[in-house]
């Protein structure tokens, strides 16, 4: 009985110890999944920043698109004006149809103006933006320059 119970005892200590390790494998877990968790947003900040900030195909893209977009709002500028030049001369039907086209293209150069507008007032695209270019373009303007 003596055996029995010495046994039983071991028996007890081995099941103490293998639950006694699960649980601390368990709070490990936890602990070092936690902080991984915890720490997710800020490396995945950084590591999106040097995606995309830090590459050089960025910085071109975004010093390029600057230009493209104030040149976007350059040409419906020009359009506008030619087709009010045209405008005058033109007969009824095709004066209707000039009408239609400049306002479709001054709600397109709106949009320009204020997707370029929208883009230089975000922080990683500040420094991108060429110093001959405006900070902002103005929507009211009858002509913009795109260069200072």
């Amino acid at each position: 009985m003596g055996d029995l119970r010495e046994g039983a005892r071991i028996g007890t200590w081995a099941v103490a110890g293998v639950i006694g390790l699960a649980v601390l494998y368990l709070i490990g877990v936890f602990a070092f999944g936690g902080a991984a968790w915890i720490t997710a947003p800020f490396r995945g900040e950084t590591e999106e920043r040097e995606n995309t900030v830090g590459s050089g195909a960025f910085r071109q893209s975004t010093y390029e698109e600057f230009f493209d977009l104030c040149e976007a709002v350059q040409n419906a500028e020009g359009t506008i004006r030619v087709l009010q030049d045209e405008r005058k001369s033109a007969t009824e039907t095709r004066r209707s149809q000039i009408d239609q086209s400049i306002t479709a293209l001054k709600a397109t150069r709106i949009e320009s103006v204020n997707e370029y507008n929208a883009k230089a007032a975000q922080e990683h695209r500040k420094p991108f933006q060429d110093k001959h270019l405006p900070y902002r373009l103005d929507a009211g303007a009858d002509k913009t320059t795109c260069e200072n």
